[in-house]
């Protein structure tokens, strides 16, 4: 029994001699991760690569909002409000449209004068602009969407506004002062223009329209009026016309005893034709 377990204990001791040590270095050293190396071709390997890869620099050159002016940010900020005529609508710019009075375009050939109201026209289904003290009205036609027609009405307006361009080609085709009072104007004619001016017109222009005093008839006592912007062509311009204006007229001027509505050429023939 001795004998054998000094045997053994010779063996082990032979066996321990022949194996040589591995060098201390060796015992903690660990060998680089695979995905770290530029050789390995490791399973991380796809973290050097896209979609993980920082992304390339973004070009301006193909955005589609530099068709609003070059890529260049805007800081004009347009506001809109509904009229009770549904195909018009009003854009509040934030700054000054017209200083004095207000100006209507019923059709392109009219607005050849002014640069904002010719870019208006230039869109698709545009059929009227009307401009007040510090509002655009647009009105368009019924088988075009609001959805289409705001963002390109949005650019024209900001880009008339940064070319630095006059609301007006001829200063004196700005607008007419149709409810100036003259020397050889009647009381009873300067009554009806004060009125129009400093009580009607104001809330007219409140739903994105205004008015024209036409004439009035002394014999009789019919005033006549130019429904403009989102009144002219409103289902529910004829009720403004009759119970609004005319009754308000007819108490403050005993004389006058009716209004009526006077259209152009172009204007006549589509009022007759949205009746039929």
């Amino acid at each position: 029994m001795a004998m054998a377990r000094r045997r053994l204990l010779a063996l082990a001791s032979q066996l321990q001699r022949r194996a040589p040590a591995p060098p201390a270095t060796q015992l903690w050293r660990r060998a680089p991760p695979r995905f770290l190396s530029s050789a390995a071709s490791g399973p991380f390997d796809r973290l050097k690569s896209p979609p993980f890869a920082r992304p390339a620099a973004r070009s301006t050159a193909s955005s589609p909002w530099d068709r609003f002016g070059g890529g260049q940010k805007r800081t004009m900020f347009i506001q809109t409000q509904s009229t009770p005529n549904p195909q018009s609508l009003m854009f509040y710019p934030g700054k000054p449209v017209m200083e004095v009075g207000s100006s209507d375009f019923p059709n392109a050939r009219t607005a050849m004068t002014s640069p904002l109201a010719k870019a208006l026209f230039g869109i698709d289904g545009v059929t009227r602009v009307f401009f007040g003290s510090d509002f655009v009205t647009v009105t368009k036609s019924e088988e075009t969407s609001w959805d289409y027609l705001k963002p390109e009405v949005f650019a024209a307006i900001m880009d008339f506004y940064s070319s630095g361009q006059p609301l007006f080609l001829d200063s004196n085709a700005a607008a007419s002062m149709d409810t100036a009072i003259h020397e050889d104007d009647s009381e009873i004619v300067a009554m009806i223009k004060e009125l129009l001016e400093t009580r009607i017109r104001p809330a007219v222009q409140d739903d994105g329209g205004d008015i024209e005093y036409r004439g009035f008839d002394p014999e009789t006592g019919i005033v006549k009026l130019k429904m403009q912007g989102a009144c002219s062509g409103c289902p529910s311009s004829s009720v403004t016309l009759k119970s609004g204006i005319e009754n308000m007229l007819m108490h403050y001027v005993p004389e006058v005893k009716g209004v009526e509505q006077e259209f152009d050429g172009d204007e006549e023939a589509e009022v007759a034709g949205q009746m039929e």
